[in-house]
Parts: structure tokens; C-alpha cells; sequence
């Protein structure tokens, strides 16, 4: 039961710092996020975190972001 408690508790740090690095990459990429996608993006699965952290190397705009995640909700 510890072990699984450890295991989930590092899962979602790592989540969360992987949140965090592609909220700062796209920052550096587009430029300030309004709140609203910023949140937007703390909500996303572990998968479509990945997926935005690899599609952000081609965004230049805003508009791309929220392409991609107007897109990514099917």
C-alpha cells in the first residue's frame, strides 16, 4: 500500500512538472498565455501534455495553441 502511494505521488509530480515545462515553453514560443488556456492546458492528461510539449516546436502564434487545443478535443 506505501509503495503504491509512493508511486502515485511521483507520477503526479511528474506530471506537474511536466505541466510546467510546457506552460514555460510555450511562454517562450508565443508569449504570454491568457488564463483561460493556461488552464486549459493544467487540465490536459498526461498524453495530450506530451503530444502539445512535441506540436509546440512548430507553433509561432497564439492562434496555434488554441488550434491545437480546439483540435485536440475531437
Amino acid at each position: 500500500m506505501f509503495y503504491q502511494e509512493v508511486k502515485a505521488e511521483g507520477r503526479e509530480e511528474g506530471l506537474a512538472q511536466e505541466r510546467v515545462l510546457v506552460l514555460r515553453q510555450l511562454r517562450r514560443k508565443v508569449g504570454e498565455l491568457p488564463e483561460a488556456i493556461a488552464l486549459q492546458i493544467e487540465a490536459l492528461a498526461i498524453e495530450a501534455i506530451e503530444a502539445l510539449g512535441e506540436a509546440l516546436l512548430d507553433f509561432e502564434a497564439l492562434a496555434d495553441v488554441e488550434g491545437w487545443l480546439r483540435d485536440s478535443r475531437g
